[in-house]
């Protein structure tokens, strides 16, 4: 054994100042950080050492069963699994020799004993609260009793859950246990280097009460809350009554807190900047924002603990100490989940202007735009027009002087797409000229990279993402998109004006020819009509096997008609999957297994040519719509001229509102192509060695790709980093607005004119409607009946399907122009978007009311 002062270094104990951050495979996150801790000049950590997870393994070779129980902890009861290991373990005796080890360095002090597993306190998952920590603990044997409960609550019913939630395997999941002198602080608490409510780097957050820290821990006070920015404190004195103090024999007591103390905070402001600027030297030194635990003793601050932040959004990294705001682009692209590298790097040569990136999300600084007199109402007005939210979150950022006014010289541009060309007549013959034109590149395409590989294969996609570039801000085309929504602005104010009509462009929009998102959910009922007729194919479709049964149908009866109807409808929609914006999404054409529960759910709930109806029947609506407009229109004084007004913009909006789809349909055909092209380099850098899994291939971006197929060699371990960074991506929700200082700024409708409860949001499509609520985190998953509402996140084209069945929407992200608003008004439905959190506020199968006239939601039942 080496010498370490008091505390001796030996086969199973290592003293706290030898650890750093390197060794969490063998003393757990926790003890690693306080290593680290320890290191650092002027942060005082109490003494003590670790009980390493060699200790763990040498004690669980002991315990009876132990392996057998292990196997059957992700099997059908985790929980029950769970609490047997848990009750062999603490029936288990420590052996001798390790008792000894462990017993070794303990005096009649009392002692605090605390849990440090190896998945714990990670950047990607914190495990806070998860396994448990003893206080006061006096004495050799109870020491290495409680070490023993340390060990045991690894396998407590919230860790087993956590591990299963964040996928670590619980063989991999190791425990080892810190034993620290224990301290009996004035004070005590958590200090946060980011604001945990605004995710504010710029704020730092501490909680405080007398004694300690169990008392706020346990939620027994209402502790003293204290926020620093830039050196200034502001302070809400808590409830600190009572005390948690350490008891002269071990343990703890609560004591009961003097009127004197009670009216002050147990920390001065002195004491508050000091501890701030000990969070941001800790801070710095483990490179990023920490959740920190310290007490106050003697007038001195220890640090008992420190973990990552795990729940705040990135940052986008930049190069200057300017201010930034940040909108998301995944809120108008209608998909927030994260993006793989791979899909990143592919937008991002996709669009004309280059997007930061944060938390596998894309966003666009505006803080320019905002800054500027000349573009800052475009802004605003542009991103309002989509959702709502945004523009109130940017107007609350303008509104606390945060962004100094540009000089009018300086006056930035207008982002892409905010500035609107001259308006066009109705002319159908340039939207066919448009969409001939798309289908033909598309088909180019397809004929040149199909035999591409290597350099060769990448040069041809770089330049290929240049013209799918030019294509998408093509003038024409953009002119005939902003048409049709000028044309849908119009209708909507004008009537609203003049005849007090509310949303009369919904009805006047429907069936409005040549919208391929919104035909490609009628053609999934024409498919349904060739299978319905034939019992066998819809029997095997109820439990289809994977997705190659479309080469298992031609044995059935019917399944000859079935496989052509389905293939018929791949090869005209299979580029299309949800989250169809990441080249690393699998296509329809690939999993058609995604389309099978809408295609049964049209099979049972539509009639025969119930798509053919469907569109005549809004064909039959939109003209109604406009007979009895342009009629009341003439009653009107000046009635005649306001009517061959409005005729104009109907013929405008009919004409041109269908080819805003088109655009983003071919870009998804081309995506579908170069998908398919670097699968195929992939698994040809498979079979050479290089790559592990053709799936390595979307965690390199589009250049590392290329230099991995032209090296032969690339970097495994950045692979698994950014695996692992997807991971934790996925569990954050991306914020509309970002702040350079971390801030998640969310916006708010500030409306009064809701009925009680009801949630607000952005009224896309006309109506009013009751039914089930069917809350659907997946597409499909979805089991929709007729008239159910559909409640999810978000929609983007490749849900149209469903909207079929559905007699209401409700998103959580979403406006006027996004595609799930649009296809619902041209279906009819009544549609609610931007409803914050709608998929935590209403339960599945909850009958609610969508007024998609007025912009809200009501939960009828089950509340």
């Amino acid at each position: 054994m080496t010498d370490t002062g008091s505390i001796t270094t030996g086969r199973w104990v290592r003293d706290l100042r030898e650890l750093d951050g390197s060794m969490i495979a063998l003393v757990g996150g926790k003890a690693a950080h306080l290593g680290e801790l320890s290191r650092i000049d002027g942060v005082e950590v109490p003494a003590g050492y670790c009980v390493t997870t060699e200790a763990f393994r040498a004690f669980t070779a002991q315990v009876p069963g132990f392996d057998e129980l292990l196997d059957r902890l992700a099997q059908d009861d985790p929980a029950g699994t769970a609490a047997r290991i848990r009750s062999a373990m603490e029936s288990t005796p420590v052996p001798g020799d390790l008792a000894a080890e462990i017993a070794g360095p303990v005096d009649g002090a009392g002692r605090a004993v605390r849990s440090s597993a190896t998945a714990e306190d990670l950047p990607t998952a914190s495990f806070a609260g998860q396994q448990d920590t003893y206080l006061n603990v006096v004495g050799p044997a109870a020491v290495v009793g409680h070490v023993r409960s340390c060990w045991a609550s690894l396998f407590t019913e919230r860790a087993v859950a956590y591990r299963a939630q964040h996928g670590i395997d619980h063989r991999a999941a190791r425990m080892a246990v810190v034993v620290q002198e224990m301290v009996d602080p004035h004070a005590s608490g958590v200090l946060f280097t980011a604001d945990p409510v605004t995710s504010n780097r710029r704020v730092v957050a501490v909680e405080a009460c007398l004694g300690l820290g169990e008392a706020l821990v346990s939620g027994q006070v209402d502790a003293d809350h204290h926020t620093v920015r830039d050196g200034v404190v502001g302070t809400t004195v808590g409830a600190t009554e009572p005390a948690v103090r350490a008891a002269p024999g071990g343990g703890t007591w609560t004591r009961e807190i003097g009127p004197e103390l009670r009216r002050r905070p147990a920390l001065t402001d002195a004491q508050v900047l000091e501890l701030a600027r000990l969070g941001r030297r800790i801070e710095a030194h483990l490179g990023g924002p920490q959740d920190i635990e310290w007490c106050l003793a003697d007038g001195r601050f220890r640090i008992v603990q420190s973990r990552p932040i795990t729940t705040l959004f990135p940052v986008p990294v930049t190069t200057d100490d300017r201010f930034h705001v940040y909108v998301s682009v995944g809120h108008q692209q209608m998909m927030t989940d994260a993006m793989t590298p791979l899909g990143l790097s592919v937008w991002q040569l996709t669009t004309p202007k280059q997007m930061a990136e944060a938390g596998g999300r894309l966003f666009v600084d505006v803080a320019d735009q905002l800054a500027s007199p000349a573009t800052r109402e475009l802004i605003l007005d542009g991103l309002g027009n989509s959702d709502p939210l945004i523009r109130d979150a940017l107007q609350t950022v303008l509104d606390r002087g945060e962004i100094v006014p540009a000089e009018p010289a300086a006056a930035a541009a207008p982002p892409p797409g905010v500035a609107e060309p001259d308006p066009i007549d109705a002319d159908p013959a340039l939207v066919e000229e448009l969409v001939a034109h798309w289908r033909a590149s598309l088909a180019g395409v397809e004929r040149d990279i199909a035999e591409l590989r290597g350099p060769e294969l990448f040069d041809f996609l770089v330049a290929d993402l240049a013209e799918l570039q030019r294509l998408l801000v093509e003038p024409r085309s953009h002119q005939v998109i902003m048409a049709g929504m000028q044309a849908t602005w119009w209708l909507n104010d004008r009537m609203r004006e003049w005849l007090g009509e509310e949303n009369a462009a919904d009805t006047l929009a429907r069936s409005a020819p040549g919208n391929v998102t919104s035909e490609m959910g009628l053609a999934l009922l024409d498919v349904a009509d060739a299978i319905r007729p034939h019992p066998a194919v819809v029997a095997f479709l109820r439990n289809v096997p994977g997705d190659g049964f479309l080469d298992e149908l031609p044995e059935l009866p019917g399944g000859t008609q079935a496989q052509d109807a389905i293939r018929g409808y791949l090869d005209r929609y299979g580029a299309r999957c949800v989250g169809e914006i990441d080249i690393a999404r699998p296509r329809w054409a690939e999993r058609p297994t995604e389309l099978v529960s809408v295609l049964l759910g049209n099979i049972d709930n539509a009639g025969p040519g119930a798509g053919r109806d469907r569109f005549e029947q809004g064909g039959q609506e939109a003209a109604a719509k406009e007979r009895d407009l342009l009629d009341r229109l003439r009653q009107l004084p000046d009635g005649d001229r306001k009517a061959d007004r409005t005729t104009a913009m109907i013929d405008r909006l009919r004409t041109f509102a269908g080819y805003r789809e088109y655009p983003k349909f071919g870009m998804v055909g081309r995506y579908s192509a170069y998908r398919r092209a670097l699968l195929r380099e992939a698994d040809r850098l498979v079979r050479a060695g290089v790559l592990d899994d053709r799936e390595d291939c979307f965690f390199l971006r589009l250049h590392e790709f290329h230099d991995v197929a032209r090296t032969g060699r690339v970097d495994r371990e950045l692979v698994r980093r950014r695996r692992s960074e997807l991971a934790a991506f996925r569990a954050l929700t991306p914020p509309r607005v970002l702040t350079s200082d971390g801030e998640t700024v969310a916006g708010a409708y500030r409306r009064a004119d809701l009925p009680d409860g009801a949630l607000a949001g952005l009224p896309a499509s006309t109506g009013l409607v009751e039914g089930r609520a069917r809350v659907v985190p997946d597409l499909a998953g979805a089991e929709l009946r007729t008239g159910d509402i559909l409640v999810t996140a978000f929609t983007d084209p490749s849900w149209t399907p469903a909207f079929v069945t559905v007699g209401g929407l409700v998103t959580e992200v979403g406006g006027l122009m996004t595609h799930g608003a649009v296809i619902a008004r041209e279906y009819g439905l009544p549609a609610v978007v931007g409803v914050a959190g709608a998929t935590g506020l209403i339960r599945d199968g909850q009958r609610i009311r969508v007024d998609g006239t007025s912009g809200y939601v009501e939960i009828l039942t089950g509340r």
